[in-house]
C-alpha cells in the first residue's frame, strides 16, 4: 500500500488554515437512534424494532421505542443545533414511518408530515437539511420476504425514494441514498450481529445483499437525476464507511498487501462499482479463487451484467464518507476473504468502543486514498466522532482532542494533498441508541439525561469547542456550495 509520503505515527503538528468558503459544517443523527415513537401515527415496524425486542440482542435489553423522543422534540433538537451553531444537519428518514409495509400501496401522511415539520423548522433556523433515505431501519414486511437478499427490494427502494423526493425535494437539496452498505450487508446478513440478524450463509448472503444495495442505490440516483434534478437542483450520493489500514510491519510485503486488501474489501466493495465501474479485480479474483478452492462451481460474489455496470457507474455527485479509526493489518493464512487480520497499536488512545482507537493520521491518509483511487471526487465527511462510556462527564476532553486532531488532518488533506473537501459532519448531535451497545456508548455532543422523563439535551464542553474553533469561523455558510456542485461548477 502506498505510504502517501508521510508516516502514520508522526504527523502531529497542527496546521492552520481554512477550508473552502461555504464549507458545510454539520452534525448527524439517524432515525431509529433518536426518533422513538415506534408505533405512533401509523408507523410500521422496522427490522430494528423487531431485533431490539429480541432478548439479549441489545446491551441492557435497551431499545429505540422512545430513544431521544425526537419525534416529539423538534424544538429541542433545533435549539441544540442553534447552540452548536452549525448551518447543516444530517438526519435520516424512517422508511416504515412513511411506508408501513415498505411499498407505495399505502403512504402514511402523518409520517411524512413529521419530516415536513422538521425540515421547515430547520429552514426557519437557517439550517440546511442533509437527508439520508436509508440508515438501516428496513420495513419488517420487506425482511419477511428476504430483505436485501431479495432482488425485488431494488424496485421497492426506488419507489420509496421517488415518494420522498416528490414530497420533500423542493425543500431538501442534499440527499444520501444509503448509509454504510458495508455494515448492512456484512453485519446484518453475514455476522448477524445487527438487524435483521441473519447469519445462516455468511459466505454468500452479504455479497447478495451488497449486490442489491448497489443496484438499489443506483436506481434511486437515476430517479432523482432523471425526474427531479432539473426542477429541484439538489445533489445525491451514497455514504461509504471505511477504516484506514496500515501494515503491521511496513517492511513485510505480505503485510503491505494485506492492508491494501482490507481497504479494498471495506471501502472498495461499494466505492469501486459506483466510481470506477464493477467490483475491483482484486476483490473478484480473491473471492473467485477461494470459492473454487472450496469446491463451489462459481464465485460467491455475484456478477453484474454489462448493463448493470453501466447503470451503477457514475451514480454519484460526491463521495459521502464515514470514518472513525485506523487498524494495523497483517497476513494470515486462514480462509477469510481478505487473507488478513487486523489489530490496534497499544499506544493509541482508547475510546468507549472496543473497535475505535484514536489515530488521526489515518484520516488524512484515507482521504488521500479516495482522491487517488476515485478521481478526486468532492468529499463530504458524513460521520466522524468518538465514543465514551462509564460515568458521565460533561468536560469531554477525549472528544475535544479527537475532533481537534481529526479535523486538522482533514484540513491537511485539503490544503496539502489537494483532496476536494466540501463538508464535515460530527457524529453525533446527541447521545442516542448506539445500536447493539444500547445507551452504554455515547457519541453525542449533547448529553441526554435519560433519568429525566423530559430527556433534556445538555451541551458538553465539546459543543463550545466545535463551534468556536471550526464552525464560528464560517459565518457565511449557506447552500451555495450545493448549487454550484449541482451545476457542475468548481469551487
Amino acid at each position: 500500500m502506498k505510504n502517501n509520503g508521510f508516516p502514520l505515527t508522526e504527523d502531529v503538528e497542527m496546521l492552520y488554515g481554512h477550508f473552502p468558503e461555504g464549507f458545510m459544517w454539520s452534525t448527524a443523527s439517524a432515525s431509529y437512534q433518536i426518533e422513538g415513537a415506534w408505533r405512533a401515527d401509523g408507523k410500521g415496524l422496522s427490522i430494528w424494532d423487531k431485533f431490539a425486542h429480541t432478548p439479549e440482542k441489545i446491551s441492557q435489553d435497551d431499545n429505540g421505542d422512545i430513544a431521544c423522543d425526537s419525534y416529539n422534540k423538534i424544538t429541542e433538537d433545533i435549539n441544540s443545533l442553534k447552540t452548536l451553531r452549525v448551518r447543516h444537519y444530517r438526519f435520516s428518514v424512517s422508511w416504515p414511518r412513511i411506508m408501513p409495509d415498505g411499498t407505495n400501496k399505502k403512504i402514511n401522511e402523518a409520517g411524512l408530515n413529521y419530516y415536513h415539520r422538521l425540515v421547515d423548522a430547520l429552514l426557519e433556523a437557517n439550517i440546511t437539511p442533509q437527508v439520508t433515505l436509508y440508515h438501516w431501519d428496513l420495513p419488517q414486511p420487506l425482511q419477511d420476504v428476504g430483505g436485501w437478499e431479495n432482488e425485488t427490494i431494488v424496485e421497492r427502494f426506488r419507489d420509496y425514494a421517488d415518494v420522498v423526493f416528490n414530497s420533500l425535494g423542493d425543500k431538501v437539496k442534499f440527499w444520501i441514498t444509503i448509509n454504510e452498505p458495508y455494515i448492512v450487508a456484512l453485519h446484518g446478513y453475514g455476522h448477524g450481529i445487527f438487524a435483521p440478524g441473519i447469519n445462516a450463509n455468511p459466505g454468500t448472503a452479504p455479497y447478495i445483499a451488497g449486490h442489491n444495495l448497489l443496484k438499489a442505490h443506483a436506481e434511486a440516483w437515476h430517479v432523482y437525476n432523471d425526474k427531479y434534478r432539473a426542477k429541484q437542483g439538489g445533489i445525491i450520493g451514497i455514504t461509504i464507511n471505511s477504516d484506514w489500514a496500515e501494515p503491521r510491519n511496513p517492511y513485510k510485503q505480505e503485510d503491505v498487501d494485506a492492508a491494501m486488501r482490507v481497504v479494498q474489501f471495506m471501502m472498495g466493495w461499494f466505492a469501486h462499482p459506483v466510481f470506477n465501474g464493477d467490483y475491483s479485480d482484486l476483490m473478484k479474483n480473491i473471492i473467485r479463487e477461494r470459492s473454487l478452492a472450496a469446491g463451489r462451481p462459481q464465485s460467491r460474489l455475484p456478477e453484474f451484467t454489462p448493463a448493470e455496470v453501466a447503470r451503477i457507474k457514475g451514480t454519484h455527485d460526491y463521495f459521502g464518507f464515514n470514518h472513525y479509526t485506523t487498524v494495523l493489518a497483517f497476513y494470515v493464512d486462514f480462509q477469510n476473504q481478505e487473507g488478513a487480520a487486523v489489530i490496534s497499536d497499544r499506544t493509541w488512545l482508547e475510546s468507549g468502543s472496543d473497535w475505535l482507537k484514536v489515530n488521526p493520521m489515518g484520516f488524512r491518509k484515507i482521504l488521500k486514498f479516495i482522491k487517488d483511487e476515485y478521481g478526486n471526487p468532492p468529499v463530504f465527511v458524513t460521520e466522524n466522532g468518538v465514543s465514551e462510556r462509564g460515568p458521565v462527564n460533561l468536560n469531554d476532553t477525549l472528544r475535544i482532542h479527537y475532533y481537534e486532531n481529526y479535523i486538522n488532518q482533514a484540513l491537511k488533506a485539503y490544503l496539502l494533498d489537494g483532496v476536494d473537501m466540501r463538508g464535515y459532519a460530527a457524529w453525533s448531535l446527541m447521545d442516542n441508541l448506539e445500536w447493539t451497545m444500547g445507551y452504554d456508548e455515547r457519541f453525542g455532543l449533547f448529553y441526554v439525561n435519560r433519568s429525566d422523563p423530559s430527556l433534556p439535551r445538555i451541551p458538553k464542553k465539546s459543543v463550545w469547542h466545535y463551534f468556536k474553533h471550526w464552525c464560528q469561523g464560517y459565518p457565511k455558510q449557506n447552500s451555495s456550495i450545493i448549487t454550484r456542485l449541482a451545476m457542475g461548477q468548481e469551487l
